[in-house]
C-alpha cells in the first residue's frame, strides 16, 4: 500500500513538473489576433505618439499597446505588447521617427530591433498570426544578464554591444541563452504570465 502511494505521489509530481515546464515555456509567438484586447484605431495612436510630450519610449509603448506577458529575467523583467494596427516596417518608422533611437538594426527574420539610452525594443511579428505585431521592452540591464550573444550580434556588433551595454567581453562574461519573446532559450529563471492590458495600463 505504501509503494503504491509513493508510486502515486513520485507520478503526480512528474504530472505537475511537466505542466509546470510546460507552462513557463509559453511563448508570445503563440499570440493571435484573438488575445489582443480592443485597441484605439491606427490614427488614434499614430497622433497621441506623435503628440506626445514624453520621451521615454517605454512610457510611450505603454500608454498606446495592451500588455501580453511579462517576461521574468534574472534581476529584472521584460514586457512584451501587441497591436493589430501596424505592420513592423510601419510602427519601426513611427517610433524611431518620434523618439530617434541610438542605434537601429536591419530588419532580420521579420524582426527588428531599437536600442535607446536604457531600453531594446524588438518588433516582430508572431508566427502564429502576422496580423500580430509583437513589442518587447527589455531594460539593458535584462539583454546583459539574459540575452544571448549569438542571438544579438546577428542584428548588432559585439563590440557595439559592449559598448552599450558597458561590458568589456559581454559575450564571454554573460551566457545568456534568451532570443527574444519568450520563446526558445526562456532564461531558467523565467516564466510568462498572459495577462491582457490596454492603453494606461500601469506596470
Amino acid at each position: 500500500m505504501c509503494r503504491k502511494g509513493m508510486v502515486g505521489i513520485c507520478l503526480l509530481f512528474l504530472f505537475i513538473l511537466l505542466s509546470a515546464c510546460s507552462n513557463g515555456g509559453n511563448s508570445a509567438e503563440s499570440i493571435t489576433a484573438q488575445d489582443v484586447p480592443e485597441e484605439p484605431s491606427k490614427d488614434h495612436i499614430i497622433e497621441t505618439i506623435e503628440h506626445s510630450s514624453n520621451y521615454d519610449i517605454d512610457d510611450v509603448i505603454e500608454a498606446n499597446f495592451p500588455k501580453i506577458t511579462t517576461i521574468e529575467g534574472d534581476s529584472s523583467n521584460a514586457e512584451i505588447f501587441a497591436t493589430t494596427r501596424f505592420q513592423l516596417t510601419e510602427l519601426s518608422s513611427l517610433l524611431s521617427n518620434n523618439i530617434e533611437p541610438s542605434e537601429i538594426s536591419e530588419v532580420k527574420d521579420n524582426q527588428q530591433i531599437l536600442i535607446y539610452q536604457n531600453e531594446f525594443i524588438t518588433l516582430r511579428e508572431s508566427e502564429a498570426d502576422t496580423s500580430v505585431l509583437l513589442i518587447e521592452v527589455a531594460s539593458d540591464e535584462f539583454v546583459r544578464r539574459n540575452y544571448s550573444p549569438n542571438f544579438l550580434s546577428t542584428y548588432f556588433t559585439l563590440r557595439l554591444l559592449e559598448e552599450v551595454l558597458d561590458v568589456d567581453d559581454w559575450g564571454k562574461k554573460y551566457r545568456g541563452t534568451y532570443t527574444g519573446m519568450g520563446g526558445l532559450g526562456t532564461p531558467s529563471r523565467g516564466n510568462t504570465t498572459f495577462r491582457g492590458g490596454g492603453p494606461g495600463t500601469g506596470k
